[in-house]
């Protein structure tokens, strides 16, 4: 979805990345407090600085390949009232923060188009806005989609692993440890057998398409 650009679409792409990953964690983060965990703001992670929250990995997999992750805002499920449904309040914060989040820039985006910005003097100004925002739009989508795939340190593995009995917290554990390394393998089988075992910029379309007709952009 985002292979071969150039200098000019990496500036316009960067600014939509680090939104995207901070509002992400950020709304883990402030999920967590609420619910009575200061794990997240010991750790300094209760900011929507994104320096604070960047993966290098997850990072520049957001730069080259369309699709990513941040660094995981570490929680203690012992601080909630209701340690079940909190954790899954704590999960789902994030990719609800980035559908917002897209919805706002959809939004913002039927706003722009709709307005004539001839009278300001730069260049392509209105294109390179509008294409901006697109990217605004389709990462905080992909981050969504991404993050509920039921791979640790993904959010859609802690779902998961909150209804996983007590007795078998070894296989969580090693889950834990192990996701990254079960990601990548399946990233590699993706490229040796041509299959798409997680189709997310299919999904992602699916979803920006959605957004896109309900606010009447063509």
């Amino acid at each position: 979805m985002f292979q071969n650009l150039d200098l000019a679409e990496l500036i316009l792409k960067l600014p939509a990345i680090l939104f995207g990953l901070a509002i992400h964690e950020f709304s883990h983060a402030l999920t967590a407090t609420k619910l009575g965990d200061d794990t997240p703001e010991r750790q300094g992670r209760l900011t929507l600085n994104p320096v604070a929250h960047i993966d290098p990995i997850g990072f520049l997999m957001l730069l080259v390949a369309g699709f990513g992750w941040a660094k995981p805002v570490q929680i203690d499920p012992r601080a909630f009232k209701k340690s079940r449904r909190d954790e899954i309040l704590v999960s789902i914060a994030g990719p609800i923060s980035n559908i917002l989040a897209a919805v706002f820039f959809v939004f913002l985006l039927k706003l722009m188009l709709s307005v004539d910005l001839s009278w300001i003097q730069i260049e392509n100004f209105q294109p390179y806005f509008a294409r901006m925002l697109f990217y605004f739009i389709i990462i905080n989508v992909v981050l969504a989609v991404f993050n509920m795939l039921p791979i640790p340190p993904l959010d859609g593995s802690h779902l998961i692993s909150v209804f996983i009995p007590g007795r078998y917290a070894g296989f969580k554990e090693g889950l834990l440890r192990y996701g990254s390394m079960i990601f990548i393998l399946i990233i590699i089988a993706e490229n040796i057998t041509q299959i798409n075992f997680f189709p997310i910029a299919e999904v992602t379309i699916v979803i920006t398409d959605f957004l896109f007709r309900i606010f009447g952009i063509n």
